[in-house]
């Protein structure tokens, strides 16, 4: 678009967009998510037991995790011992050979452990996997 100046010289306007504002909002937001995506990971702190044996599991699925004060939760959301049963056939839509992973902090007791294995044997649930965190050796980097 031209238009004439009060000289009598004509000039263009300036069609360009700045994006450097737009550049910088966009670095800003993706510093934002590359800190707080590995914190919404995994919402409940477990020191996990370490084995030599360790399978990735890239699936959804559904965790019932035992934290060191010995809460049971399912996913993020805390449960009660007597109804987790029920809980996991709702989220597993009533099947009972869907994978149920456990993951439970190393200190323990075990019989809260078994207690909770009780619970899912009584609710029909077979398939029971343990989380466990890979051993770390001195020769693998």
């Amino acid at each position: 678009m031209a238009f004439t100046t009060p000289k009598g010289t004509t000039q263009t306007s300036m069609a360009d967009i700045n994006i450097t504002p737009f550049v910088d909002v966009m670095l800003v937001l993706l510093v934002i998510f590359m800190v707080t995506a590995p914190l919404l990971e995994s919402g409940i702190e477990v020191d996990l037991p370490k084995t030599r044996t360790v399978k990735v599991i890239s699936q959804e699925r559904v965790v019932v995790t035992i934290d060191k004060r010995q809460t049971i939760y399912v996913g993020n959301n805390p449960v009660n011992i007597h109804r987790l049963g029920d809980v996991i056939l709702k989220q597993t839509k009533g099947s009972d050979n869907a994978p149920v992973y456990i993951r439970c902090d190393r200190s323990v007791p075990y019989g809260a452990w078994a207690e909770v294995l009780d619970a899912l044997k009584q609710a029909k649930i077979t398939n029971i996997n343990v989380v466990t965190e890979p051993l770390e050796t001195k020769g693998s980097t």
